[in-house]
């Protein structure tokens, strides 16, 4: 049975959450900076992304829900929009495939690194709001 507890837990343990950015991204006023894959950073590794993938059968019960094959495939829908772009997919409405490429979870944290600073927090600049 899904409970929120057993939700929780299990997304605790995620490489992508947020509450474990926390103390790197805060700034001296107190405020956060979050950084994210951008698409810049995905098409430069586009290609590696699809070395280090695999392809499967796609389940039709994913249909126009690229949010669901992300949850099962990593443990979280965060990553919906690289499912969509790495298989050329640009719209929900034709997410409908015959074949789906996964990229490895290990490979989408490397390049998600290239967008995250390794600065200590007390570093970071302020926010000019």
């Amino acid at each position: 049975m899904i409970t929120l507890n057993n939700e929780t837990e299990k997304y605790k343990r995620s490489p992508l959450d947020i509450s474990k950015m926390g103390t790197k991204y805060r700034t001296e006023n107190k405020y956060y900076v979050f950084q994210s894959p951008t698409l810049e950073t995905i098409e430069k590794n586009y290609f590696w992304l699809l070395r280090n993938s695999k392809i499967k059968k796609f389940n039709q019960k994913y249909r126009f829900r690229p949010d669901y094959l992300s949850n099962k495939e990593y443990g979280t829908p965060m990553l919906w929009q690289l499912l969509m772009f790495i298989n050329g997919v640009f719209s929900v409405e034709e997410f409908d495939l015959v074949e789906v490429i996964i990229p490895a979870l290990e490979v989408i944290m490397e390049i998600t690194k290239d967008n995250y600073p390794d600065l200590p927090p007390d570093q970071f600049r302020s926010i000019a709001w």
